[in-house]
Order: C-alpha cells, then structure tokens, then sequence
C-alpha cells in the first residue's frame, strides 16, 4: 500500500466549477447594463479566473490581488464602473462573489465514502490535500463537508513555497515520504497525473468525464495512464495496484 494518497481539491473533492458558474450566472442576471449575454460574462470571469491565477501562482501578486485584478478586467463587460481603491474592491469581492461563491460549494458524493473506505484498508495509508488554492479558503471548504479530520495535512503554495508542479517534491518532503511511495490523485490530466508521475508519484486520474478548463469531454489519456471515473473506486485501485 501507498505510504501517502495526496488528493487534488477543486474539481477532485468540491465542484469549484458548478459553483463558479452559478455565482457569475446570479451577478450577470443582475446587472441591468451588462454588455454581453451571461454564458458570454461566465466564459470571459473563467478566462480572467485562469489567466490571474496563474500570476498568483508565480508570485507576481497575492491572493487578494489576483481577485482585484479579475474583477478590475470584468467589471467593463458587466456595465459597472470599477471601484477606487483595493478596499473598495474587496468589499465588492467579498459582497458580490465570495458570499455567493461559498453558498454555490458542493462536494462530490463519491468523496466521504472513499475517505471512510481508504480508513478502513489494512496498512491504510495517510492522507493529505495538495492544492494550488488559497490556504483559508482550502481549508473553509474541508471544513464546510467534515472533511478536515481525514487529512494529515491540507498543502498549498502558501506552505510549501511553490505550486504543482514543483510542489508534488516539495509535498513528499513535508510529509517525510519517498515520491515512489506516495499517489496524487487528481482530476486534471496533466497536472495532477502526468506532472506528479514526472516527480516519481503514482498519478491516478479521476476522469469525472468533464474537461475542467473548458467544460467540453475529457482529454483522452494514454493507455498507460491509471484511470479511474469514481473517487469510491480508489481503494479497491490502490489495492490491486500494490498487491
């Protein structure tokens, strides 16, 4: 059995996606001067979504920045007028999106019974989350579903110092293990699978059979890829693989 089963968070354990599109959906439908249609508006906040996270992740800004900075490009395309000042910003932010954004949170029904199951393994391994998200917001959302008291650790670029991929080395290191001994499983192909299997980890994929990035079908992975369409199905997996 694996030493350490790291799981990705968002799109792995809680749906971010549904929750950031019902969000936007409720801020487009009400707002009178919005200049595109909502499937449009939704598009374009996943876009800036992506492309500001991906400056978080380098370092180039903080976490509150990188929301004031999607906001400051969106805002023209709802028809408001940009407010002066971070605190004003972030007061749009928390009213706006995040009290929206936290009530649109669901976790995948799959996700309790494989802990409680993955417990239950004779040699069960120990568990952590690995995530390129905020550490406070991560850890809100384990918390919102019970999930907290399944993890040894909840890891983020805020801990480790870098993000995926450099961070599955980091990771192991933190939790004093061998990356031949420890799985990332997690529902992007290539940075959750391919990059952790790069680093010396088992990748396991959980094809939820949507792209998280586009919204169209799933990537088509090599045969070699471990694969897996429910999270219930991982012990079993782990089982057989390390038999």
């Amino acid at each position: 059995m694996a030493d350490v089963v790291f799981f990705d968070l968002d799109g792995t354990l809680v749906d971010h996606r549904s929750a950031v599109w019902e969000t936007i959906g409720q801020i487009v439908r009400a707002a009178p001067n919005a200049t595109a249609p909502p499937e449009e508006l939704a598009a374009l906040w996943w876009t800036l979504e992506a492309r500001h996270m991906r400056e978080y992740l380098a370092g180039q800004c903080s976490f509150a920045e990188h929301h004031r900075r999607r906001i400051r490009s969106f805002l023209p395309a709802l028809g408001e007028p940009i407010p002066d000042g971070p605190d004003l910003l972030d007061a749009w932010i928390a009213e706006r999106y995040l009290a929206a954004f936290q009530e649109s949170w669901q976790c995948y029904p799959d996700v309790q019974p494989c802990l409680e199951n993955l417990k239950r393994l004779p040699d069960a391994p120990r568990l952590a989350v690995l995530t390129n998200g905020d550490p406070g917001q991560q850890r809100a959302k384990l918390a919102r579903f019970g999930l907290l008291e399944y993890f040894e650790a909840v890891l983020t670029p805020t801990e480790l110092g870098t993000a995926k991929p450099a961070a599955y080395t980091a990771a192991c290191r933190w939790m004093r293990t061998d990356p031949a001994q420890a799985v990332n499983v997690g529902d992007m192909l290539e940075s959750d699978v391919n990059a952790a299997a790069l680093a010396g980890l088992t990748g396991i994929w959980l094809d939820r059979g949507i792209d998280f990035v586009t919204g169209g079908p799933s990537p088509t992975a090599d045969e070699t890829v471990l694969r897996i369409e429910r999270l219930t199905d991982l012990p079993d997996h782990l089982s057989h693989t390390n038999a």
